[in-house]
């Protein structure tokens, strides 16, 4: 068989680097110098890999620590009054001095026990009627439409009718953390139930999977990234709610100290009661991205630069 023979120009080959047939050698000649340049274009690999994590954190500390500095630096030059907005320095006096009296430290596991409970209970909820729902024609037919109407009552609005019925007690501040969590952890919940590919679901059925492990091996795994969006986002609502439900005659938590601190002027322990309410949320937050991380480690993660 008579084999065509192409210039090698025309194969996109470069004549001093083609394959060495007069000794028989099936190696392309290399450049000495490609191979010094070997390690450093290594080195700039990894830096350029390296730089978007370190901007993103630097970014991350960065920033609010500039706006820590800039809020110093106008309650030092008198731009603001001090009392209408305490510096740093004075917050984080005030924080000591809870600190040092031991009322920070119970007023926090007060409030972190009522915003839990209030959680548990409301999303529970929440999560067997979306799965009801979800699963079921008639469980959507009962539950879908009485949630939709009650979701857009919002959770303060209810407040007046929940003192009613449970009187001001701890009753009273739980319900309303309950009311709050349920709609979030219901509609996501509902929502990765129905949003199953129907391609999954066929095979399953051409499998001849049978309804129940239809719902434990595909609808469940698959619509559990939308099951802890919910988790998430309810115990970030919690909070929210927490902060209303512990105005209600509050004797105890973080609510009680900031009614003290207004009915007293202590604007200082007011913003540092608030800054406490931001760092229970970032932590909550924290834990549920560590939980969702655990829970979905499969989950492909995808950023534009």
């Amino acid at each position: 068989m008579n084999v065509p023979r192409f210039p090698s120009a025309a194969l996109g080959i470069d004549p001093g680097t083609a394959p060495d047939r007069t000794h028989g050698a099936d190696a392309r000649a290399v450049d000495p110098r490609a191979l010094i340049d070997l390690p450093t274009r290594e080195v700039r690999r990894q830096s350029a890999l390296q730089w978007p994590a370190l901007r993103s954190r630097a970014l991350r500390v960065g920033v609010p620590l500039a706006l820590v500095v800039l809020w110093q630096l106008a309650s030092s030059l008198q731009l603001v009054a001090p009392e209408t907005l305490p510096s740093p320095t004075v917050i984080i006096a005030a924080l000591k001095e809870l600190i040092a009296d031991g009322e920070l430290q119970s007023a926090i596991g007060v409030s972190l026990a009522r915003a839990a409970t209030g959680l548990a209970i409301g999303g529970g909820i929440g999560l067997l009627a979306g799965l009801f729902a979800g699963l079921w024609r008639v469980g959507e037919e009962i539950v879908d439409a009485p949630l939709q109407m009650l979701r857009t009552i919002p959770f303060i609005a209810l407040i007046p009718l929940f003192i009613t019925w449970f009187g001001i007690g701890e009753g009273a501040k739980v319900a309303v953390i309950l009311a709050a969590t349920i709609f979030p952890m219901y509609l996501n919940t509902y929502a990765g139930v129905r949003g199953v590919d129907p391609k999954l679901l066929e095979a399953a059925n051409v499998f001849g999977l049978s309804n129940r492990q239809i719902a434990l091996r595909i609808i469940l795994p698959t619509a559990l990234p939308s099951i802890l969006v919910g988790v998430r986002y309810s115990s970030a609502v919690a909070l929210l709610a927490l902060v209303v439900a512990e105005q209600i005659n509050a004797q105890n938590g973080i609510g009680y100290i900031l009614v003290n601190a207004n009915q007293n002027q202590r604007a200082d322990i007011i913003i540092a009661g608030i800054l406490v309410y931001a760092a229970l949320g970032i932590v909550t937050d924290l834990i549920m991205r560590a939980l969702e991380h655990l829970a979905l480690p499969w989950r492909p993660r995808f950023e534009l630069a």
